[in-house]
Formats: structure tokens, sequence, C-alpha cells
């Protein structure tokens, strides 16, 4: 079977990457050079670019894989050019985004933590990132964020605050990375960049995410008939079963 007959596309943080954190380049290098002759190679990710760039060693991403998918494909590269674009801003019009922004703010506001810094809310194109304790903390504080969150569900609370007071809009809510989670319109999960993907004639397309549980960013991809799903726990979980899949 020849590589552009099967597609191994990536979810970023806790797949190819620890959160927040840039690949290790042996990972990189054993993707790029021992997985890439083999198979086409994509990741998709709830961040905008600058992140994925950052993490994934460079802008030049976008020529070592053959898809980059930002915002869960609501920007597309092939074969190192970007070829669309949507906006959550277009979709869902100024004054419902606004007032969506301000009750988040607000909400914010009223809850004490351990500890909060800054950027609460992250417009990207496709999505809104809303982070209780502030995307500007220190690697120390996600993680100690990440761990308080789990005895006292900080962004499952709010999620379901957020869902009963806006039952007008359509969004979908969805828990990823160790701080944050992401709003976006309904269908605007990672389910999105397959649609890009669905002319390339792959005869298989491999997804590869650790949150695959119901809430978690990658569940939907996860269990879409149009990939086969394998649920990782880390970067050497994924690289551990690409070797098992590939016999290398």
């Amino acid at each position: 079977m020849s590589r552009r007959k099967i597609l191994c596309l990536f979810d970023m943080d806790g797949t190819l990457t620890k959160p927040r954190q840039a690949i290790d380049p042996k990972f990189d290098a054993f993707l790029t050079e021992v997985l890439k002759p083999i198979c086409s190679l994509g990741v998709v990710g709830g961040s905008d670019f600058k992140k994925i760039s950052e993490q994934m060693n460079g802008d030049d991403v976008i020529h070592r894989f053959d898809f980059v998918f930002p915002e869960n494909g609501l920007i597309q590269y092939k074969y190192g050019e970007e070829i669309g674009s949507q906006s959550i801003e277009q979709y869902i019009g100024e004054e419902k985004l606004q007032r969506f922004i301000n009750f988040c703010l607000n909400y914010l506001s009223n809850i004490t933590l351990p500890k909060k810094r800054g950027t609460f809310v992250e417009f990207r194109s496709g999505m809104l990132n809303i982070s209780p304790i502030g995307r500007s903390c220190s690697q120390k504080d996600r993680d100690a964020f990440e761990q308080y969150d789990k005895i006292h569900n900080i962004r499952r609370n709010m999620i379901e605050v957020l869902k009963n007071e806006f039952t007008d809009v359509d969004l979908t809510y969805s828990i990823g990375g160790q701080i944050s989670f992401d709003v976006y319109p309904s269908g605007w999960d990672k389910t999105y960049c397959l649609r890009h993907l669905e002319q390339e004639g792959f005869e298989e397309i491999h997804f590869f995410g650790d949150k695959t549980d119901p809430g978690g960013n990658d569940h939907e991809i996860y269990n879409d008939s149009r990939v086969i799903g394998h649920k990782v726990t880390n970067p050497e979980d994924t690289r551990r079963i690409l070797q098992e899949l590939f016999k290398l």
C-alpha cells in the first residue's frame, strides 16, 4: 500500500507533545524520517497556528507534515499551503459573541482560585478558549490547576452554567489540555478537519488522541466512523502504538 493511501492524524497536546511543551526532537525525527515514508502525516489541534508551530519545532511543520489543521481544522494547510479558513465571528455574529464573552468574564470574576493570572478568554478564528486561571500562568501553575480542577471541577461546572445560560446559541464545549476549555459552534469539533480529507483518496485514516472520553476534545473524532481511533496516554505511548501498527 502506497504512503498516500494511509494517513496518520495526530492530536498535539498529550499525544505528540507533553501539554504546552515542544515535541521531543527524537520523536519528531521518528515521525518525519521513519514514519513519513510509510504514510502521510497530519496534525489537528484546538490551538492556533502560532502555538502549533511553537510546539512542533517551527513554522516548517506545514512542510514536514502533509496536513496541518489549527483550531480543529477551521484553518487548513495542505502540503505547505493555506487552503482555507472559517470564522466564529462571522458565523455567530458580534452581538451574541460579546454577550457570551461578557458573561464568561463576569462569571470568572466571582470565583476564587488558588491563583489567577491573565488572558481568561482567548479569541481564535474558529473558537473561544476559556481559562479560569488565565493562559499566562507558569507551567508550575498549570500543573497545580490541573490537579485542583480534578477535585473541584472548575471547568465542568462553568460549562454547565454556560449551557444553561446560552440555550439560544448552538455551541459545543470541549475540555482539553490542563487549564482551559474550547467553545465553538456545534459541528466545529475536530471532525471538522475530516471534510478536507474526504477527496484525498485515503483508504485508512488513523487518529491518535488522549482526550477521547466524553467531554474531551478528541472524543468526537476518535469515535467517527471515518477514522480508526487510537487512545494514547502520552507521546511515548503514541510512538509505541505506531511501532506496533507499522511493525517498525
